[in-house]
């Protein structure tokens, strides 16, 4: 039996964690508005289908006003 030979390099980053949330913060303004809807789309229907094991057809829409 052969040895496996790595295919792809293992890559990391080491990141302090103070800077973590300014480059998560600096990734998503980079990325385009329709790709951080469709990411947030994507989340949601993944939170709910794994919540409720389906995703809704329709949702409340739930407004909430607050003073500041």
């Amino acid at each position: 039996m052969e040895p496996k030979i790595r295919k792809m390099a293992m890559v990391f980053n080491q990141v302090k964690m103070e800077d973590e949330d300014a480059l998560d913060i600096a990734f998503w303004l980079a990325q385009a508005p329709e790709e951080r809807l469709k990411t947030v789309v994507s989340l949601r229907k993944s939170y709910f289908t794994w919540l409720n094991s389906s995703f809704p057809e329709k949702m409340d829409k739930v407004i909430t006003h607050r003073k500041l």
